[in-house]
């Protein structure tokens, strides 16, 4: 760092941090690849602020600090917001809110006594993508990001296909303009299954939801964005025509009756109206507490000022309202030791890399391994064997390397490569066309066939629970097992033979294997691991053709008849029937006592054109409801909409039971829905 204390240093150390922060800003808002943390970033910005703040004569009107960060991409229609969408300074500690409030009163005329107290509207800081959607006469119109502030993209076909995103206004009397402000963001759990479904398809995984988010929204075809599980939460406004309010309570209010997506609407007690700034900075706690058990990214609180007449006599400075603050949380982030990396090998071959750390605790986990991803990820992030590296979890949930701390790196390491054979059996790995990963393609390696039969037991295909992971995998090392069929072969006295295996366990397994003899066909074709064959594509496939020796028999062209199933689907089914060692495995399973119940009717039963939703807690797991709901003929469907016939209601069932009842949907106890199906 220059010596800051000689004036004729100032101005090339400016220039630099300024080209620091342009640089990051790039990386964040544009390339949606950002290098260093936000709590890194807040610092460098801070220090670009206080250095204009000191030395005026360094001020310049290109300096990140008088524009909102971003610019859209050159792919998409500019288009410039009729107000400027601003960002909001950044805040650490309660010490700061309190200062933030002292500022609000002194821009605002007011006295620091209680008797001059500010009433706040403060609500969990989403961590996505922020977006402007626009209501001409109560219809959608138009979607913008933010962009730069002035000029955002035009994703307006894009945010269509969020479902949660009303084309027309639940009011009778919408305003002429209404420019809705918020977030498109991705669910925690949404990202895990998302990021799953990348690594299946041999695509790169995306490091966190807002990164995910972010390029979903930015797709150039529309139908890859609808394929994404998004979602958008509506928080402040742009212009409006036509609408009258007082305070930003009020407005949540109106955002959530006119069917538009909030906080609010999700979970009301997230949310706060609080008298000072005293009960602000007790909020942010609160939050903070909290941000583990949410199911979405936050990485602080936002704090406005609640009165919106207020909100406009504050105004803003530079690039920030006067009348709101984000108030962020640290990252839970932490430093340990890369002990080894290995590289595992999947169901459908993938090799993955895997980082084997030394222990250690963030956010109140112990994390003591992460995914790696692909060799491009090692590279990017020169990560090697003895690196000191920062960790975190991903989403709150999934642990990731963020970078490697190079000052203290060990001489003797050297850059890690993904070997070009499989780990598990020596054969010769491929790169597929499109994908980013390596695959081994021998259907005979160990350890594809260990994933492939913990798929084949697990409690969604066969249900063998009387195996788990571990007896698969002593089972097939000890030549036990060397295909699906196998299992319905077992020996007692071999099984015995086993370690830790005593007769009241082998009778158990045996039990077990004896019991998943009668499933489905939906479950069975489900339990073969045929790629991009989910549980929803194996029902429909059973739907359509009722037997296996009907499935086995199946050409290109009558899959694609099948609604849902494209071009890509029925290719990898076609691969995997034309295996030559498929229809003899099949065949080998059925003759030894395992009989598939007929898939029937497409919606047949009691409960037949009927759709269901469920919410809450049931007395049963929530997956065998909806297959007790679908083998009564019902339908499942995935949101609270006008569609919907019941929402089935169990314990805490939160925001969708309200929106069901003012739909006029009817509501169901676990209970009361068994007494449907007998009367």
């Amino acid at each position: 760092m220059k010596n800051k204390s000689h004036p004729e240093n100032y101005f090339d150390y400016y220039t630099d941090l300024k080209q620091k922060v342009q640089h990051h800003d790039y990386l964040y808002y544009v390339l949606d690849k950002p290098e260093i943390t936000d709590f890194e970033y807040d610092q460098l910005y801070k220090e670009l602020q206080d250095l204009e703040l000191q030395h005026p004569e360094l001020n310049s009107s290109d300096s990140p600090t008088k524009r909102v960060a971003g610019a859209p991409l050159e792919a998409f229609t500019k288009v410039a917001h009729n107000l400027p969408m601003l960002s909001l300074a950044n805040t650490y500690s309660t010490e700061e809110i309190l200062e933030f409030d002292e500022r609000v009163k002194k821009f605002s005329g007011l006295g620091s006594g209680q008797e001059n107290d500010i009433e706040y509207f403060c609500e969990p800081k989403l961590d996505g993508l922020a977006l402007e959607i626009v209501y001409k006469n109560g219809l959608y119109t138009q979607a913008i990001t933010r962009g730069d502030g002035l000029i955002g993209e035009d994703v307006t076909e894009n945010i269509r296909t969020i479902r949660g995103v009303p084309l027309k206004l639940k009011d009778p009397h919408p305003p002429t303009l209404l420019e809705v402000r918020g977030e498109v963001l991705i669910f925690k759990e949404d990202f895990a299954q998302l990021n799953l479904q990348q690594q299946e398809n041999g695509q790169l995984t995306f490091a966190n939801p807002r990164n995910a988010a972010s390029g979903t929204v930015r797709q150039l075809d529309a139908r890859i964005t609808a394929q994404r599980p998004l979602r958008f939460l509506a928080y402040s406004l742009g212009k409006v025509e036509g609408l009258e309010m007082d305070t930003q309570e009020e407005l949540e209010h109106y955002f959530s009756k006119a069917g538009i997506p909030t906080l609010f609407s999700y979970n009301a007690k997230l949310l706060s109206k609080c008298k000072n700034a005293s009960e602000a900075a007790e909020y942010y706690h609160f939050i903070e507490s909290q941000r583990p058990k949410l199911p979405f990214d936050i990485d602080g609180i936002v704090i406005k000022v609640n009165s919106l007449k207020l909100q406009e006599s504050l105004g803003f400075v530079a690039r920030s309202p006067r009348w709101a603050t984000a108030a962020k949380f640290k990252p839970q982030q932490a430093e340990t030791v890369i002990e080894d990396i290995v590289v595992q090998v999947g169901r459908t071959g993938a090799l993955t890399p895997v980082a084997i750390m030394k222990p250690i605790k963030v956010g109140g986990v112990t994390i003591t391994n992460a995914t790696l991803h692909n060799q491009d990820e090692i590279t990017k992030k020169d990560i090697r064997i003895g690196d000191t590296v920062l960790v975190q979890r991903a989403g709150d949930v999934i642990p990731e390397v963020v970078s490697v701390l190079t000052s203290k790196r060990p001489l003797e390491t050297i850059p890690f490569f993904i070997p070009q054979h499989c780990p598990s059996c020596n054969h010769l790995a491929q790169k597929m066309e499109n994908e980013v990963i390596l695959r081994c393609l021998n259907p005979l390696c160990p350890s594809i066939l260990k994933e492939s039969l913990k798929h084949f037991i697990s409690r969604r295909a066969l249900n063998m629970d009387g195996l788990g992971d571990r007896l698969i995998e002593a089972l097939v090392d000890a030549g036990q097992v060397k295909a699906f069929s196998d299992l319905f072969l077992l020996d007692r006295e071999k099984l015995l033979s086993l370690e830790r295996q005593g007769e009241k366990s082998v009778e158990n397994i045996l039990s077990s294997v004896e019991k998943s003899k009668n499933p489905t066909l939906a479950r069975f074709i489900y339990a073969l691991g045929i790629r991009f064959v989910g549980e929803q594509t194996a029902k429909l496939l059973a739907q359509h053709f009722q037997s296996m020796d009907n499935f086995l028999n199946s050409t290109e062209v009558e899959l694609l008849t099948i609604p849902e199933i494209g071009p890509k689907v029925a290719k990898s089914i076609l691969t995997w029937l034309q295996n030559p060692t498929i229809k003899t495995e099949v065949q080998k399973i059925l003759s030894l006592g395992v009989q598939l119940k007929s898939a029937g009717p497409l919606h047949s039963g009691p409960l037949n054109n009927k759709s269901f939703l469920i919410t809450g807690t049931l007395p049963v797991r929530r997956d065998e409801a909806k297959d007790f709901i679908e083998a009564n003929g019902g339908r499942m469907l995935s949101a609270v909409s006008s569609k919907l016939n019941y929402l089935i209601v169990g314990d805490d069932p939160g925001s969708k039971a309200e929106k069901a009842q003012n739909l006029g949907v009817t509501l169901l106890t676990w209970d009361q829905l068994k007494g449907l199906i007998k009367n």
